[in-house]
């Protein structure tokens, strides 16, 4: 069975540009990598619990930001690896100085015997689309399109192009 993450993609205009933030992955393996490794902030749906309801605690989780709805359905993507994510868009401006995100613990350097703690998420930042584009997860990019859509396609169900953060 496919696994399932659901998360969250702030958008905001600035000066007439649409942009959206991006986690970048902490620990050891991407500290060092940038094109490609970007993500939203996302994590795995807890059995029982609501996808939308996920989405809204992996944020907190992982950036220490307090999202604000309406929340647009992005709908789901499929990822290499078969993890399934589902996302909706919001509405927000955060600062990525003020990142906060929670930990978790690896062995390092692999089979050293020492145990380590790194950030979940070790930064955030926000970018245009077409930067967004390079830098994501390339299965995530079908995010950027949706939201794009939503947004300039007039529609307005979930709240539209609502600047409330």
């Amino acid at each position: 069975m496919a696994r399932v993450s659901a998360g969250l993609l702030p958008y905001r205009r600035k000066k007439g540009v649409l942009e959206v933030l991006l986690v970048h992955p902490g620990g050891p393996f991407f500290q060092h990598r940038d094109a490609g490794v970007w993500s939203i902030a996302k994590g795995e749906i807890d059995p029982g619990e609501d996808a939308l309801a996920a989405a809204v605690r992996e944020f907190r989780e992982e950036t220490g930001f307090e999202p604000h709805g309406p929340y647009l359905p992005l709908g789901t993507v499929r990822q290499p690896s078969g993890k399934i994510v589902q996302a909706w868009a919001f509405a927000g401006d955060f600062d990525p100085a003020r990142l906060r995100s929670n930990s978790f613990r690896l062995e390092w350097p692999p089979n050293s015997g020492r145990m380590r703690a790194f950030p979940e998420v070790d930064r955030a930042g926000w970018f245009d689309l077409e930067t967004a584009r390079h830098k994501l997860l390339p299965a995530q990019t079908a995010f950027l399109d949706r939201l794009r859509e939503r947004l300039e396609g007039g529609s307005r169900e979930g709240g539209g192009d609502d600047q409330r953060a």
